[in-house]
């Protein structure tokens, strides 16, 4: 077999490849993703609480890249690469919204895992100053950060006839190297996820002496856990993918030599491929391991969605809304 058709076929692997992975991923990501807001939206339990919030705007983030990452497959599918060598607008547009939507699920997961250690602490004045309005400041400041911050280093890629899109000028390839990818959205972010979801661990395995009610503290425990989980699989998903941009980044792979340039692409498919899990995983990883959580999804899909879709299309017109105070204590006591 010649190189030239090996290397086509390695391509071609790469492809198919990308493009079941990509609407494997896409599918499971936009379902987990609208569960994941209805559950968090849907039960008053979730509505005046902190990571709840942030959880709502990592899956609302996780859904925009959803969007994004199928149309890279379809065009992929179609261009046989993302297509982002090919159009000067759609490869600047295709890192500033990649770029933006990463880095707003990352620090979302960050701020879950502070806001949940402050919220366990046993010390009153600390759990006192994060406030739902305080953590709504904090997260419409950061994610214009990040809208700022995607449409500055975004506008850095530009197309080179070898290369396809890549950053164009040399400072931001040394940004990308030395602290976008190892720091903002390497080290930074798994360092603060990790160390606060162990730290607030620890403070809700002695939650049981402070005095409590007891729906605040199973609500503690539940998301306590959820929290813990989902850093741990996020550390494990991210890790690799950081490490690979950072030498393709530094050492981009030319087209001219096509069997290096095949490999390339089978491996970042596949690299790609772990990485976007992180942006589809969470609800999963929330349902298998929180039995509670698992009783509000039944209770959300059972006796909210449904009863409003029974009523919507059998046009049920003498029908009474369920009293807010029951529903209330049917939440409260799953």
């Amino acid at each position: 077999m010649s190189s030239s058709s090996a290397s086509d076929g390695i391509l071609k692997f790469a492809t198919q490849y990308s493009l079941y992975t990509g609407c494997i991923t896409f599918s499971f990501g936009v379902i987990g993703n609208v569960l994941n807001l209805l559950v968090f939206t849907q039960l008053k339990l979730f509505r005046t609480n902190r990571c709840a919030f942030y959880i709502t705007i990592e899956s609302i983030s996780n859904l925009i890249y959803q969007f994004l990452t199928i149309s890279l497959t379809i065009l992929t599918s179609i261009y046989q690469d993302d297509a982002t060598g090919r159009f000067f607008i759609w490869c600047k547009f295709r890192y500033i919204l990649g770029q933006t939507c990463a880095v707003t699920t990352l620090y979302m997961i960050c701020f879950t895992a502070v806001d949940q250690f402050f919220s366990t602490n046993h010390r009153l004045n600390l759990r006192q100053m994060c406030t739902l309005k305080l953590g709504r400041y904090f997260a419409l400041i950061f994610i214009c950060f990040a809208i700022i911050h995607g449409i500055v280093a975004g506008s850095s890629y530009d197309i080179q006839p070898t290369l396809g899109c890549v950053p164009s000028i040399y400072a931001a390839v040394q940004y990308s190297t030395f602290f976008f990818y190892p720091i903002l959205v390497g080290f930074l972010p798994v360092i603060i996820a990790s160390s606060f979801s162990i730290l607030a661990y620890h403070n809700v395995r002695h939650i049981v002496r402070r005095q409590l009610p007891i729906v605040r503290r199973k609500l503690d425990k539940q998301i306590t856990a959820m929290v813990l989980m989902r850093v741990i699989i996020f550390v494990c998903l991210v890790l690799p993918y950081v490490t690979y941009r950072i030498y393709t980044v530094n050492f981009p792979t030319s087209r001219s030599m096509p069997m290096a340039y095949a490999i390339s692409r089978l491996i970042q498919a596949i690299i790609t491929s772990i990485y976007i899990t992180n942006f589809v995983v969470n609800f999963y990883i929330f349902i298998i391991f929180s039995p509670r959580f698992r009783r509000q999804v039944k209770l959300v899909l059972v006796k909210k969605c449904w009863q409003r879709w029974k009523y919507w299309c059998c046009c049920i017109n003498n029908r009474i809304d369920p009293d807010n105070n029951s529903q209330t204590e049917l939440e409260e006591n799953i």
